[in-house]
């Protein structure tokens, strides 16, 4: 889990850094992104008791994907290092009182209260939410890094200028994402060589 962890850290100052070289000094309220994108994943889930609805899985776990980014953002901000960083999360994950809660909206405004109060991010509530969605650890850190590489290729193609177009032949890039990570896993569960550099090129290739 720590090299894990170590490597999701190193990516998550990557791309903070290339939005902002200088995003530790900036203040920016990593709490609030978190609840927004709470608020977005519960849509996805389905809440409205007055319309039929089913929980799209797919959607939520790139919501949650989006929730770990800013997760991690806000232990870098304070750590003197991604190792540390890594020191830190695995000793919130350890120490973190284990959830019984296992109604998936209740916990999500669980987690949701705790950010808003206290402005911090509970990695103990979070894993929890992700095992009640269906997510592996080993899950979260695949799509971490395809969703990181999406993110990249965003900034590398204006989207902080505003002339990225997120949607392609109709889709959004999310979707065309989601496609080219499961075309990228073979059959024995296995990924290409350099992963994410693989990742980059197909969506560069549906881009253009």
């Amino acid at each position: 889990m720590k090299n894990y962890l170590t490597e999701m850290l190193s990516m998550q100052d990557a791309i903070n850094t290339q939005v902002n070289d200088d995003w530790r000094s900036q203040n920016f309220e990593w709490y609030r992104a978190v609840w927004i994108e709470c608020a977005e994943l519960l849509d996805h889930y389905g809440w409205k008791w007055w319309k039929k609805q089913e929980p799209d899985m797919e959607q939520v776990s790139l919501e949650l994907v989006d929730i770990w980014h800013f997760g991690l953002s806000m232990i870098l901000e304070t750590s003197d290092s991604v190792s540390s960083a890594a020191e830190t999360v695995l000793h919130h994950i350890e120490s973190s009182e284990a959830s019984s809660e296992s109604d998936f909206k209740l916990l999500l405004e669980q987690f949701v209260a705790h950010v808003l109060e206290r402005k911090e991010f509970h990695f103990g509530m979070f894993l929890r939410l992700t095992s009640l969605a269906g997510l592996s650890f080993d899950d979260l850190y695949l799509q971490y890094v395809a969703k990181n590489v999406l993110n990249r290729f965003r900034q590398d193609h204006g989207y902080k200028q505003g002339t990225y177009v997120k949607v392609w032949d109709g889709r959004e890039d999310n979707e065309h994402l989601f496609d080219i990570l499961k075309q990228a896993q073979t059959a024995d569960g296995g990924l290409p060589e350099s992963f994410a550099e693989f990742l980059y090129g197909e969506l560069s290739r549906r881009y253009n």
